[in-house]
């Protein structure tokens, strides 16, 4: 199954899947010696210095990576054996791999594929990323945080904010509800705009009881047209923990109006705000 962010319910007791996986097939730019020798200052590699080998197998994942965004993962891992079979040697190819792997739910051979992948490029970010996945999913926390956090050492890295957010899952799985608040805290400094994030840190601190600070936050999601039914009843709690009736009613027409048929829906309507 493919994962997907979606909300963490926390407030209902309610942990769910956390991260978004995404794939990038970045061709790393290579270095090649330029023909002279003695002293020559290396030069950066092009096309042509690039074997007819790597160029069949980078074709072949560049195919298997449209075949796999679009679901068709038979066919992708199918271009992913040829890409493989061409040239052994591409990290990504293995990257991709493991994501099939794990779309597939064969835990094992994800495994294998992304530690291949960081035999070839130790320093992979990306796949140190979707390892750290795999390795949670698994409850293996301690090994996902060692992977998350080797790929935010890279200074080079731009997918910080998805990393930290899935840091802060694993985190929060483990207990350790104060790290994962500092993780989607500097999750949300990268990425301010994110509803996952926003939604996930605002409801941190409403368990920990910080209803201001969660109200500041939260209400901006909940005047956008990213906020969801558990975004917006998470809105009413706050604002009931306030005393700010207003505010409550007016998330609560919101609610009962974009998201009638909803768990939160009937609550509100019931009035039943501890269940």
């Amino acid at each position: 199954m493919h994962l997907k962010e979606i909300y963490f319910a926390w407030f209902t007791g309610t942990w769910r899947a956390a991260s978004f996986v995404t794939i990038s097939v970045a061709f790393l730019i290579g270095c090649s010696t330029s023909p002279g020798g003695g002293g020559m200052k290396a030069d950066f590699a092009t096309g042509s210095d690039e074997s007819d080998a790597t160029k069949r197998a980078k074709i072949r994942l560049e195919l298997a990576v449209g075949y796999y965004s679009n679901g068709q993962t038979s066919i992708a891992l199918d271009e992913l054996k040829k890409s493989i079979a061409a040239d052994p040697n591409l990290f990504e190819a293995y990257n991709l791999r493991g994501l099939i792997y794990m779309r597939l739910n064969d835990a094992a051979l994800a495994e294998e594929s992304f530690k291949r992948a960081l035999l070839i490029n130790s320093n992979a970010s990306n796949v140190q990323h979707n390892y750290g996945l795999l390795l949670c999913q698994q409850s293996r926390m301690t090994a996902a945080l060692q992977q998350f956090k080797a790929a935010l050492v890279s200074p080079n890295y731009t997918d910080g904010a998805k990393t930290l957010r899935a840091q802060a899952g694993c985190q929060f799985g483990m207990g350790q509800l104060a790290d994962a608040e500092v993780s989607y805290a500097k999750s949300h400094e990268i990425d301010p705009g994110n509803p996952i994030t926003t939604f996930n840190l605002t409801a941190l601190l409403f368990k920990r009881r910080e209803f201001v600070k969660a109200q500041s936050l939260l209400r901006r999601l909940n005047n956008s047209d990213l906020a969801n039914a558990e975004s917006l009843w998470l809105g009413i709690q706050i604002e009931r923990q306030l005393g700010q009736s207003d505010a409550m009613q007016q998330l609560g027409s919101q609610l009962t109006k974009r998201f009638p048929q909803s768990r939160e829906t009937s609550r509100f309507e019931r009035g039943v705000f501890n269940e």
